[in-house]
């Protein structure tokens, strides 16, 4: 059964970094695309960073490319997403979310492209 767990949410001020995790089982990292989504309150969920495990090429938002990066640590099964410059508007419940690239396909940064969902973890921005 696939399992996902993200990690290191927590405050920050504005222009500080964080670095999340989303320790992932149940899976073989290397046929699936994973995905960081956000979702602050009263808004949507959002795509942040997409990866396509096995080959490692990262897809970001517009709104955080060149502040984020996500990467995979292969010893652990985990994904990372290491979060720079923050800023007030990078606030909010971040999730981990994963699924047969195969599946995926295009949408990597679409909520309905993924089944597994982890529980998600908080970040607030202070300006």
């Amino acid at each position: 059964q696939v399992h996902l767990a993200e990690s290191g949410g927590d405050s920050a001020q504005a222009g500080g970094s964080l670095t999340l995790s989303c320790a992932t089982g149940g899976l073989r990292l290397n046929s699936y695309a994973v995905a960081w989504f956000r979702q602050a309150p009263g808004k949507e969920r959002e795509g942040v960073a997409a990866m396509y495990a096995g080959a490692e090429i990262p897809f970001y938002a517009d709104s955080v490319k060149g502040r984020f990066t996500i990467s995979r640590e292969h010893a652990q099964n985990t994904i990372v997403l290491q979060m720079n410059d923050l800023k007030p508007e990078d606030s909010g419940m971040y999730y981990c979310a994963a699924d047969f690239w195969s599946r995926v396909g295009r949408d990597k940064m679409l909520t309905h492209a993924y089944t597994h969902w982890g529980q998600g973890t908080r970040v607030t921005v202070a300006s």
